[in-house]
């Protein structure tokens, strides 16, 4: 996933780099069609695949650092979904935790590190409704906890070393054979890294996709992301400005439903507009389908 939650991307060029490190504790992009399209009361799997690549860095205005830079980073993130048929303010309660497995290479001016394992994990709660056989909206609270494997010396961390919660809304407009909207957006408040003392600025970001019901079956269109930073970083207290990040994601975006309670989802999106950040593309790869 976007160098997944886990992914730290680089210390060089610091000085240009959003965030700590120029990296977020949310996988920009990983979800698509149905995610705000709670299913009936069950056990449900999820599985995220992704592949990340980059090779520039963008400074705050836009414009490509001077540096050799480039990072690769494939996940396998496994997602438990229960729905326990518990109603709550009229809604259906939903829980659900994300366990990222990371394999993640980093080069900068010719040196260069890998890492691979459990990156950091994410638990959440959250109440879905269904406004009509259409419309469906999932309000949730997610947590981000620092599992992964960190080490400020090092180039490459699989972990980002820090708590975070994140408000989320997730909107669904679902239809075989029509006009499809999904829209997630997300508020990320980080925690102070205790290693470095550095407080990444909070993020509002949205993943999304507009398709078209081609058939029963297929569902084509476009997806990606909106990414914008909106407060400053701090170091050790003291603000840090001119380091606020953004970018945008789009690319082709398709979904295949079996009609049997399992569905794929399948995008390319590349990063435009992207300032303090790195910048490159990405592949993802969602399954969803009942355990019982």
């Amino acid at each position: 996933m976007k160098a997944w939650t886990a992914t730290t991307l680089v210390a060089a060029s610091a000085a240009c780099m959003a965030t700590e490190n120029g990296g977020s504790i949310y996988p920009h992009g990983a979800e698509n069609y149905m995610t705000g399209a709670l299913p009936p009361p069950g056990l449900y799997g999820q599985v995220f695949a992704s592949h990340y690549r980059a090779d520039r860095l963008m400074d705050g205005d836009g414009n490509r650092v001077p540096v050799d830079f480039s990072v690769r980073a494939s996940a396998i993130a496994p997602r438990i979904v229960w729905v326990p048929g518990q109603k709550f303010l009229g809604g259906d309660i939903v829980l659900h935790a994300i366990a990222p497995l990371v394999d993640l290479k980093v080069g900068v001016n010719g040196s260069a590190q890998a890492k691979s394992g459990l990156g950091d994990m994410t638990f959440g709660t959250g109440i879905g409704y269904h406004y009509s056989p259409e419309w469906h909206v999932v309000y949730a609270l997610d947590i981000y906890a620092p599992t992964g494997r960190y080490d400020r010396n090092d180039l490459a961390n699989i972990g980002r070393n820090y708590w975070a919660v994140e408000p989320v809304i997730a909107i669904s407009r679902v239809k075989p054979d029509g006009l499809n909207l999904d829209f997630k957006a997300m508020w990320a408040i980080n925690t102070r890294n205790r290693d470095t003392g550095y407080r990444s600025g909070q993020e509002l970001h949205a993943d999304y996709a507009i398709g078209w019901g081609v058939s029963p079956h297929w569902v084509a269109g476009v997806g990606g992301y909106l990414y914008k930073q909106i407060t400053d970083d701090k170091q050790d207290g003291q603000t840090l400005p001119g380091r606020r990040g953004q970018a945008f994601a789009i690319g082709p975006s398709v979904k295949y439903d079996s009609g049997k309670g399992w569905f794929l989802t399948l995008k390319w999106q590349k990063e435009f507009a992207v300032e303090n950040r790195a910048a490159g593309d990405a592949f993802w790869l969602k399954a969803a389908f009942p355990l019982k």
